[in-house]
């Protein structure tokens, strides 16, 4: 299910997009869940609790004290692979948004053919993000985590925390089975912990460090750690 965000500080014109791919997504036998947002100030700001719950963003470039064009800057910024896309009544601004890598351009009121066609692009780019991308579900939300993004994944029975830089996510699974998701990139120092390769900073006297958090390599895990968090930085 895609998770499509509208921004627009005008209502009708909100109402009228959101019935327009709904019409579209009905008739592709597809289903979307819809968050609309009245100003570039107010997404930004629930964005920032809500981290990794939008797949595709609609933006008017036409909006009040923060335009679209600066609020896609600003997302980009805290989400580089959410897709953009820009809604505008001007013809003459069509060009402006691929300085942010919007995925398209829509002048109002858009077609149903043009809604087709930026969906069809939207799901592509997404799956194509999707071998670089940790999907977790926690209670009735699915979060979208970038591996860059990413410094480790801490395991307690089967509660697991993924930890980035700017939040945690807590779901139910097994660091295993983690690690079979996310692949090489993460390696396995301890049975509670999972670190990206790329994310550590030092490794010393069974310790790594990733910024300020030291974490512990255990024993058994100690010379396959070692080796392969060696092997990545030499690589990186």
């Amino acid at each position: 299910m895609l998770r499509i965000g509208i921004c627009d500080d005008v209502l009708d014109a909100r109402l009228t997009l959101r019935a327009a791919l709904e019409r579209v997504l009905d008739r592709r036998r597809e289903s979307a869940s819809f968050f609309e947002f009245s100003s570039g100030e107010g997404l930004l700001g629930w964005l920032a609790r809500h981290r990794g719950e939008l797949d595709l963003i609609f933006l008017d470039m036409e909006m009040g004290a923060l335009d679209g064009m600066e609020t896609a800057r600003r997302l980009r910024a805290a989400d580089p692979g959410l897709q953009l896309v820009f809604v505008t009544g001007f013809a003459d601004r069509v060009f402006d948004g691929y300085t942010v890598g919007a995925l398209g351009y829509l002048l109002k009121p858009p077609a149903p053919g043009q809604l087709d066609d930026i969906l069809n692009r939207a799901c592509a780019a997404l799956g194509r993000a999707a071998g670089r991308t940790y999907v977790c579900r926690s209670g009735e939300t699915a979060y979208r985590i970038p591996f860059s993004s990413i410094l480790y994944f801490a395991s307690d029975r089967r509660r697991v925390t993924c930890v980035t830089a700017g939040r945690e996510y807590v779901f139910y699974g097994r660091l295993d089975e983690v690690a079979a998701e996310v692949g090489a990139e993460f390696v396995r120092i301890h049975q509670r912990y999972l670190v990206r390769a790329g994310a550590v900073d030092r490794i010393a006297n069974g310790e790594v460090w990733l910024g300020e958090t030291v974490l512990p390599v255990s024993r058994s895990c100690q010379q396959a750690a070692m080796l392969a968090l060696t092997r990545a930085a030499l690589e990186d």
